[in-house]
């Protein structure tokens, strides 16, 4: 019998033989129900459970001259159980046991996947927490803006992650549903009491109406899950590349002792890890698709979706654990750089203040738009030449000199005016 919670590598929830596993529960499940109902003998499940099991090869030999998997698996198991095995699949369709048996794999493999994703809130968190104070610019359309801190950056990281721990605990129940209710599910050769029971032993909630499968916009929603916390790792990981360009070297991802960055240039030290999450989350973005495709099945079913299920729930589940250890170790190894985000900070004299400069000229009686004007003429000009410097600019600028002293032209230039009210979004997120 397959145990849920024992978490098991990501991998082997996937192999044939786990999902052989879950397809045993399930029969033996409905066998229970229908005992405890009254409706096979008490005597016949014990049987059962005593020498019902299944070998994978014999299986797929079997499968290779009936055409059908589930027919090939109770083929196999009643080999070994005998005549008890008359009671297994009782008024059952496969459906019942392949959907229900999905959603254990599904279960089981979110349960690893929420793992990570607190492991990852823990990481982000402890991070944030050393660089609360460690002053950078932030950048928009790429380039410099205002002051920020590199804590204030992985803060917003850290909602991000907290919102998708939030959908992966409502998609447990969601996708933690089951179905034992026979061909086009009408429940003509099965209780519903029986579907009830059987789903209670395997910790699934009846599906309150099901087809002949369980409609699969449940299923699309949880790749739709995976492929949105695929985006947001492949948004930090953009984040580190664009941090770690040579030009900018704030960030960079840990270069082992060893480790080589290029076959013909000894000096590079590449983002491989970010760029290959950048990659990854390109293909669960694709299974997300294929998973929207499966919703429109025929009638009350059609077996399109099975053969693209095959391939996106094993391979979305497999690498979303992966790019998860992946970001938790990219994020716990990071090498922060504060002294280069302090000389990027203030390049050409710190042009990043000029709305700063700009606001304190308006309140003392300049009007916005000539105040914009010499403010924006000054930054030009420093960003236009190599040893540009914004800060001298505008001290020597007439029309600004004539409005602000020394002293409050510097209180400009302070960054503590920008990072203030920072402390209520720390103190929000428990940093």
């Amino acid at each position: 019998m397959i145990e849920r919670y024992t978490l098991p590598e990501m991998g082997k929830i996937w192999t044939d033989d786990y999902k052989l596993g879950t397809w045993l529960q399930v029969e033996i499940a409905v066998c229970e129900a229908q005992a405890e109902l009254g409706y096979i003998p008490t005597e016949a499940v014990a049987e059962i459970k005593a020498k019902a099991k299944f070998d994978r090869k014999r299986v797929l030999e079997i499968e290779a001259e009936v055409r059908h998997d589930v027919i090939a698996f109770l083929t196999n198991v009643n080999e070994y159980v005998g005549d008890a095995g008359r009671y297994i699949h009782l008024g059952l369709t496969s459906s019942d046991v392949l959907d229900t048996a999905l959603a254990l794999q599904l279960t089981a493999s979110l349960d690893l996947i929420q793992h990570k994703v607190e492991e990852l809130v823990q990481a982000i968190r402890y991070q944030a927490a050393q660089h609360r104070d460690t002053v950078m610019v932030g950048r928009s359309h790429g380039i410099h803006a205002e002051p920020i801190t590199f804590g204030f950056k992985l803060a917003g990281w850290l909602a991000e992650v907290l919102r998708h721990r939030q959908r992966l605990c409502r998609l447990q129940s969601e996708i933690a549903v089951g179905k034992i209710s026979g061909a086009v599910g009408t429940y003509a050769n099965v209780d519903p009491k029986v579907e009830e029971l059987a789903c209670q032993k395997l910790g699934l909630q009846p599906d309150c109406a099901s087809t002949q499968v369980i409609s699969r916009d449940r299923h699309a929603d949880y790749l739709q899950a995976l492929a949105l916390l695929a985006a947001s790792i492949e948004r930090f990981s953009v984040e580190i590349r664009n941090l770690q360009r040579t030009d900018v070297l704030e960030v960079e991802e840990f270069f082992a002792k060893g480790q080589k960055g290029s076959s013909a240039m000894p000096h590079k030290r590449n983002p491989i890890r970010s760029e290959r999450l950048s990659g990854l989350a390109r293909i669960i973005r694709g299974h997300a698709i294929a998973a929207l495709e499966n919703v429109a099945l025929w009638h009350e079913r059609d077996i399109s979706h099975s053969s693209v299920e095959r391939a996106i729930f094993p391979d979305s589940c497999t690498l979303i654990h992966f790019m998860l250890n992946e970001m938790i170790n990219l994020v716990k190894n990071l090498l922060v750089y504060p002294e280069n985000m302090k000389r990027n900070m203030n390049v050409y004299g710190g042009v990043i203040f000029s709305q700063r400069v700009l606001l304190t000229l308006v309140e003392k009686g300049m009007q916005r738009e000539e105040a914009y004007r010499v403010v924006q003429s000054c930054a030009h000009q420093a960003w236009n030449t190599p040893e540009g410097d914004f800060r001298r600019l505008v001290s020597q600028d007439p029309q600004v000199s004539q409005y602000l002293s020394s002293d409050e032209l510097d209180a400009c230039f302070d960054p503590a005016r920008h990072l203030q009210h920072l402390d209520t979004i720390y103190q929000r997120l428990s940093i």
